[in-house]
Protein backbone atom coordinates (compact mmCIF):
# COMPACT_ATOMS: atom_id res chain seq x y z
CA UNK A 1 0.00 0.00 0.00
CA UNK A 2 1.32 3.55 -1.22
CA UNK A 3 1.06 5.95 2.20
CA UNK A 4 0.96 8.64 -0.17
CA UNK A 5 -2.29 7.86 -2.28
CA UNK A 6 -3.83 6.48 1.27
CA UNK A 7 -3.21 10.16 3.09
CA UNK A 8 -4.57 11.58 -0.38
CA UNK A 9 -7.47 9.35 -0.61
CA UNK A 10 -8.10 10.14 2.77
CA UNK A 11 -8.63 13.83 1.84
CA UNK A 12 -12.48 13.26 1.16
CA UNK A 13 -13.28 11.41 4.52
CA UNK A 14 -11.43 14.20 6.64
CA UNK A 15 -12.86 17.09 5.29
CA UNK A 16 -17.01 15.98 4.65
CA UNK A 17 -16.15 14.99 8.18
CA UNK A 18 -15.02 18.74 8.90
CA UNK A 19 -18.07 20.29 6.81
CA UNK A 20 -20.23 18.15 9.00
CA UNK A 21 -18.83 18.96 12.15
CA UNK A 22 -19.11 22.77 11.17
CA UNK A 23 -22.53 22.26 10.23
CA UNK A 24 -23.67 20.97 13.14
CA UNK A 25 -21.98 23.86 15.26
CA UNK A 26 -22.19 26.85 13.25
CA UNK A 27 -25.21 25.60 10.70
CA UNK A 28 -22.57 26.98 7.91
CA UNK A 29 -20.20 25.00 5.71
CA UNK A 30 -17.68 26.87 4.60
CA UNK A 31 -16.35 27.70 1.30
CA UNK A 32 -12.76 26.13 2.01
CA UNK A 33 -13.73 23.11 3.12
CA UNK A 34 -15.58 22.32 -0.75
CA UNK A 35 -12.53 24.08 -2.43
CA UNK A 36 -10.26 21.93 -0.35
CA UNK A 37 -12.12 19.27 -2.02
CA UNK A 38 -12.32 20.35 -5.52
CA UNK A 39 -8.38 20.78 -5.70
CA UNK A 40 -7.89 17.72 -4.04
CA UNK A 41 -9.48 15.62 -5.93
CA UNK A 42 -7.10 16.60 -9.17
CA UNK A 43 -3.72 14.80 -7.18
CA UNK A 44 -6.17 12.10 -5.81
CA UNK A 45 -7.36 11.01 -9.37
CA UNK A 46 -3.25 11.20 -10.61
CA UNK A 47 -2.67 9.24 -7.96
CA UNK A 48 -4.59 5.98 -8.70
CA UNK A 49 -4.29 6.74 -12.38
CA UNK A 50 -7.69 7.66 -13.34
CA UNK A 51 -7.69 8.08 -17.10
CA UNK A 52 -8.62 11.60 -18.38
CA UNK A 53 -11.70 10.66 -19.77
CA UNK A 54 -13.20 9.46 -16.00
CA UNK A 55 -11.83 12.49 -14.51
CA UNK A 56 -13.96 14.70 -17.10
CA UNK A 57 -16.99 12.68 -16.42
CA UNK A 58 -16.69 12.92 -12.57
CA UNK A 59 -16.50 17.23 -13.15
CA UNK A 60 -19.89 16.43 -15.36
CA UNK A 61 -21.61 14.90 -12.41
CA UNK A 62 -20.67 17.34 -10.43
CA UNK A 63 -21.73 20.44 -12.39
CA UNK A 64 -24.87 18.57 -12.68
CA UNK A 65 -24.80 18.06 -9.26
CA UNK A 66 -24.06 21.94 -8.81
CA UNK A 67 -26.53 22.98 -10.71
CA UNK A 68 -29.30 20.96 -9.31
CA UNK A 69 -27.93 22.04 -6.03
CA UNK A 70 -28.36 25.67 -7.63
CA UNK A 71 -32.01 25.03 -8.07
CA UNK A 72 -32.61 23.38 -4.46
CA UNK A 73 -30.83 26.68 -2.52
CA UNK A 74 -33.02 28.60 -5.11
CA UNK A 75 -35.86 27.40 -3.60
CA UNK A 76 -34.69 27.34 -0.04
CA UNK A 77 -34.64 23.20 0.14
CA UNK A 78 -30.48 23.32 1.02
CA UNK A 79 -28.45 25.79 1.66
CA UNK A 80 -25.21 27.09 -0.60
CA UNK A 81 -22.96 25.51 1.76
CA UNK A 82 -25.00 22.39 1.31
CA UNK A 83 -25.35 22.77 -2.44
CA UNK A 84 -21.47 23.27 -2.72
CA UNK A 85 -20.43 20.60 -0.75
CA UNK A 86 -22.66 18.37 -2.40
CA UNK A 87 -21.07 19.33 -5.74
CA UNK A 88 -17.89 18.67 -4.52
CA UNK A 89 -18.24 15.26 -3.43
CA UNK A 90 -19.81 14.06 -6.65
CA UNK A 91 -16.51 15.43 -7.93
CA UNK A 92 -14.91 12.93 -5.91
CA UNK A 93 -17.88 9.77 -6.58
CA UNK A 94 -18.08 10.48 -10.12
CA UNK A 95 -21.10 8.55 -11.89
CA UNK A 96 -20.36 5.20 -10.30
CA UNK A 97 -20.68 6.35 -6.88
CA UNK A 98 -23.13 9.34 -6.98
CA UNK A 99 -26.53 8.26 -7.22
CA UNK A 100 -25.73 5.88 -4.15
CA UNK A 101 -24.17 9.02 -2.84
CA UNK A 102 -27.88 10.96 -2.95
CA UNK A 103 -29.37 7.62 -1.82
CA UNK A 104 -27.78 7.58 1.58
CA UNK A 105 -27.46 11.39 1.64
CA UNK A 106 -31.13 11.66 1.74
CA UNK A 107 -32.16 8.54 4.20
CA UNK A 108 -29.50 10.19 6.36
CA UNK A 109 -31.24 13.23 6.00
CA UNK A 110 -34.43 12.17 6.86
CA UNK A 111 -33.26 10.11 9.90
CA UNK A 112 -31.39 13.40 10.90
CA UNK A 113 -34.75 15.52 10.24
CA UNK A 114 -37.47 13.28 12.10
CA UNK A 115 -34.78 13.06 15.06
CA UNK A 116 -34.33 16.94 15.52
CA UNK A 117 -37.91 17.07 14.72
CA UNK A 118 -38.52 14.73 18.05
CA UNK A 119 -35.46 16.19 20.18
CA UNK A 120 -37.01 19.42 19.38
CA UNK A 121 -40.98 18.93 20.74
CA UNK A 122 -39.43 16.64 23.69
CA UNK A 123 -36.14 17.23 24.71
CA UNK A 124 -34.94 21.09 23.76
CA UNK A 125 -37.14 22.86 27.28
CA UNK A 126 -34.73 19.90 29.34
CA UNK A 127 -31.86 21.34 27.90
CA UNK A 128 -30.16 23.47 30.44
CA UNK A 129 -26.42 25.22 29.78
CA UNK A 130 -23.79 24.41 27.66
CA UNK A 131 -22.83 25.19 24.46
CA UNK A 132 -24.38 27.50 22.19
CA UNK A 133 -25.17 25.06 19.33
CA UNK A 134 -27.03 22.87 20.97
CA UNK A 135 -29.49 25.57 21.74
CA UNK A 136 -29.40 26.71 18.21
CA UNK A 137 -29.86 22.81 17.06
CA UNK A 138 -32.71 22.73 19.08
CA UNK A 139 -34.01 25.41 18.16
CA UNK A 140 -38.12 24.76 17.30
CA UNK A 141 -38.55 25.49 13.73
CA UNK A 142 -34.50 25.47 13.33
CA UNK A 143 -32.29 25.10 10.61
CA UNK A 144 -31.29 21.17 9.70
CA UNK A 145 -27.32 20.56 9.58
CA UNK A 146 -27.79 18.44 6.41
CA UNK A 147 -23.78 19.14 6.17
CA UNK A 148 -24.16 15.80 8.54
CA UNK A 149 -26.46 13.72 5.97
CA UNK A 150 -23.86 15.05 3.22
CA UNK A 151 -21.33 13.54 5.34
CA UNK A 152 -22.52 10.28 6.29
CA UNK A 153 -23.46 9.91 2.66
CA UNK A 154 -20.47 10.39 1.05
CA UNK A 155 -18.60 7.92 3.57
CA UNK A 156 -20.86 5.43 2.80
CA UNK A 157 -20.81 5.97 -1.09
CA UNK A 158 -16.93 6.50 -1.22
CA UNK A 159 -16.15 2.82 -1.36
CA UNK A 160 -18.02 2.03 -4.86
CA UNK A 161 -16.13 5.48 -6.57
CA UNK A 162 -13.72 4.90 -9.56
CA UNK A 163 -11.11 6.53 -7.07
CA UNK A 164 -11.12 3.66 -4.35
CA UNK A 165 -11.80 0.91 -7.00
CA UNK A 166 -8.61 2.29 -8.69
CA UNK A 167 -6.76 2.27 -5.88
CA UNK A 168 -7.58 -1.50 -4.73
CA UNK A 169 -7.01 -2.35 -8.23
CA UNK A 170 -3.39 -1.29 -7.83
Amino acid sequence: MDIVSLVILSILPGLVIAAALSDLTTMKIPNWLSGSLILGFFPAALVVGLPLGVVGLHGAVAFVALLVGMGLFAFRIIGGGDAKLIAAACLWLGPSASFPFILWTAIFGGVLSVGLIVARRDFAHHVVGGPTWVHTLLEPKGDIPYGIAICAGALMAFPASALLQAFAAG
